[in-house]
């Protein structure tokens, strides 16, 4: 079979893992369907003379949604699949829009300048409006294969205006750092752009509301239709939640690959928790996650970094 067709099968594979691993037991396979793939293969690049269609899934959940096909998504392996290739299959319920076409690099900035302009004069929210120092858009490369997601600015992101500078954000470039990339060669977002208002309070964090989440991530799905990334990472239960609802918790999910909008997503730990859990054990699972991350991205892993954080 050709390269294309073998990664198609193998993306294809590792989703429906995914899709079982969410408790979807069974996969409805209509007549048409069954006649395609018993056609013969007598070439090297022979395929079926007419691709099935994409089959339906049913969840054994009575409240299940009916699944959608999406109308474009991406490969696991490429940012985007090949001219004719058909698309990787969406989660339940997840309708992956249609990203058009590549921008050019000089429509690209200037997409991206436009969504930062209107995201920096958002009012959608009155009270975050109100309490706001500044909008927290997002910091890195609009090119970058890497994106990080976080839940919302704290008080020293709301005050120097960019995502992860407190302590977590020292703590995440490390964990950039340490995979050899740099934090400039990554992007950095938050489900929120806001920071959440404390009133009452002179210090601390809350946790976003739903409602702020979705009234907000519209400016998430954006960046991540521009950004094109090839691989996203969910840092904490919260924007574990805001991407994609509620789910077992951050225990039970980090370390297992995820789909959102189409681009693989791996959920762990926020850098705060490690900050408070010092353990070498739970340091192991952050960076196992990012070991993952690294081969999904097909980038060269050293021994050494391999052995980071086990026991000696």
């Amino acid at each position: 079979m050709s390269d294309a067709y073998g990664q198609l099968l193998d993306a294809t594979i590792q989703h429906l893992e995914d899709l079982k691993s969410r408790g979807v037991r069974s996969v409805a396979v209509s007549p048409e369907v069954l006649r395609a793939l018993a056609q013969p293969v007598t070439g090297r690049d022979a395929r079926p003379a007419r691709p099935p269609e994409v089959p339906t899934l049913k969840s054994d959940e009575p409240a299940a949604r009916p699944y959608q096909k999406p109308r474009a998504a991406t490969l696991l392996r490429s940012p985007l699949p090949p001219a004719g290739q058909a698309s990787l299959l969406a989660l339940p319920g997840e309708t992956v829009p249609n990203q058009g076409p590549l921008l050019d690099p000089q429509a690209k900035a200037a997409a991206f300048a436009a969504l930062r302009e209107r995201a920096l004069a958002c009012v959608k929210c009155p009270h975050l409006a109100s309490s706001r120092k500044n909008v927290v858009f997002g910091v890195g490369s609009i090119d970058a294969q890497l994106m990080f997601v976080g839940e919302a600015p704290g008080a020293d992101e709301d005050e120097q205006a960019e995502p992860f500078v407190g302590k977590a954000g020292q703590l995440l470039t490390k964990i950039i750092q340490a995979t050899g990339l740099q934090r400039a060669d990554v992007y950095i977002g938050n489900i929120l752009k806001c920071r959440p208002d404390t009133p009452g309070q002179s210090a601390g964090n809350r946790k976003p509301t739903a409602e702020e989440m979705a009234t907000c991530i519209p400016y998430l799905h954006e960046q991540i239709d521009l950004i094109r990334p090839k691989v996203l990472v969910a840092l904490g239960a919260t924007a574990v939640e805001g991407l994609l609802g509620k789910t077992l918790g951050i225990t039970k999910l980090r370390g297992t690959w995820k789909t959102y909008r189409g681009i693989p997503l791996m959920p762990t730990y926020h850098p705060a928790y490690l900050l408070r859990n010092q353990a070498m054990s739970e340091k192991r699972k952050v960076w196992e996650d990012m070991l993952a991350v690294m081969e999904k991205l097909g980038m060269s892993i050293s021994e050494k970094q391999r052995n980071y954080f086990l026991k000696a």
